[in-house]
């Protein structure tokens, strides 16, 4: 049997509606940008492999560290115990996120970063004896697929065979001229109910790469602090650079109370969620009443390897030649951006950092179901490019180490689709 048939015997694969879907491509191996199928072909990760590799696939130094790392200490218990990657994983993450940032708590993914932090926020206030339950979020977000993480995202497909088992969540614009006067009013209505606020800054990643202004989000959350509405930062995906700073949340000058990471936070090398607080958050849970106890872990909490991987990424980030990879990538799509922007079938093109994002014209309204989807989709596959459209709207989301040759190749296969789709 072929690795494909095999897989279809055994695998159920995500967002995959299993009776219809194309086989699954094979890889077998990887290096830099590109990903090689069992023929040896070349595919051109395009998109990260949902968003997670930064520093391009099998990179020698995290490799070389994670090996170190399984022959020193592969795991242990993390309550009532501690290891060295996690302290200094912590302690150097906390001196480049913002300064309010004093608590580092972990767990396994994006998923449960956001869990974590919406609980942190739920029992903050029960803790005080003035419990909050509503939860304040923007329309079309996406936190991730546990059942909290569900709750605070956009009503869709994605959420709709459980819409009546998720709390109560307020759903509100994404704030611009027009309306952040009404926004702010809104939440002042709201701020007796309000555990907490949470947001993706300055770009909505699942809902179609999707882009707003700082300046707003700011007045957003300095009316959240002066109205004592919690707020948690979803750095999940825009975290490590994405965005063009290190952080999302750099350009703001306004500080949140809690941030998610996950994602680039290991270099796309493997799972880890790191969600940090406030002290005063972090306070609020510190009694002698063993019930106010922050009660949630996992069992791999801080896995040493994943840390270590984290600690090695992070050594990479940090070099000089990373931010210049992220602001020549940054260059080169915007040079695309204005090649192409009057093309008849873009309806708008979009960018912040290293991501830039495509709607095409189809006549009516934007959809995740896009049948344009799929045909692009095998269109850049044929062509050994990973896009993964998001319904008609094309984004290109590369790891840092991605070259000029490889993101001309795709800019000129986009512009060949656009002549012939």
């Amino acid at each position: 049997m072929s690795l494909v048939e095999r897989d279809l015997a055994v695998i159920w694969h995500p967002y995959t509606q299993m009776k219809t879907a194309q086989k699954p491509i094979p890889i077998v191996r990887g290096e830099g940008a590109g990903l090689y199928d069992e023929d040896g072909k070349k595919y051109i990760d395009a998109v990260s492999s949902w968003w997670v590799n930064i520093h391009g696939h099998a990179n020698k130094y995290i490799a070389q560290k994670v090996a170190e790392q399984l022959l020193r200490l592969e795991h242990v218990i993390f309550a009532g115990f501690t290891h060295p990657t996690a302290v200094e994983l912590a302690e150097r993450l906390l001196n480049i996120l913002p300064s309010n940032q004093k608590k580092a708590f972990y767990s396994d993914n994006g998923s449960t970063a956001i869990e974590v932090a919406i609980k942190m926020c739920l029992q903050y206030w029960n803790n005080q004896g003035k419990p909050r339950t509503k939860m304040l979020a923007f329309k079309n977000a996406y936190h991730g697929d546990t059942f909290g993480a569900m709750a605070v995202s956009g009503r869709s497909a994605f959420t709709a065979a459980f819409d009546s088992l998720l709390f109560e969540v307020e759903f509100i614009d994404l704030p611009d001229v027009s309306n952040i006067e009404d926004l702010k009013s809104q939440i002042s209505n709201l701020k007796s109910e309000l555990a907490c606020f949470i947001f993706e800054p300055l770009v909505q990643g699942t809902a179609g790469m999707v882009m707003y202004e700082a300046e707003y989000l700011d007045e957003l959350l300095k009316h959240c602090s002066d109205e004592g509405v919690l707020t948690i930062a979803d750095e999940v995906f825009t975290g490590f650079g994405r965005t063009g700073k290190l952080f999302a949340c750099d350009y703001l000058s306004q500080q949140p109370d809690i941030m998610c990471f996950s994602k680039g936070l290991t270099g796309g090398t493997m799972a880890l969620g790191l969600t940090t607080c406030t002290q005063q958050i972090y306070e609020a849970f510190l009694s002698d009443d063993k019930l106010k106890t922050l009660f949630h872990g996992h069992s791999y909490t801080a896995n040493p390897v994943a840390c270590s991987a984290a600690l090695a990424s992070l050594d990479i980030t940090l070099q000089d030649a990373t931010m210049q990879n992220i602001q020549r990538i940054a260059a080169l799509h915007s040079g695309f951006a204005l090649k192409i922007k009057d093309h008849p079938k873009i309806r708008t093109i979009r960018q912040t950092g290293t991501i830039i994002a495509m709607e095409w014209e189809i006549g009516d309204n934007t959809s995740y179901f896009s049948s344009l989807r799929d045909r692009l989709y095998q269109y850049f596959l044929d062509a050994g490019i990973i896009l993964r459209p998001l319904g008609n709207i094309l984004y290109i989301l590369p790891p840092y180490c991605i070259t000029d040759d490889e993101l001309n190749y795709i800019y000129s296969k986009i512009e060949q689709a656009l002549e012939e789709i």
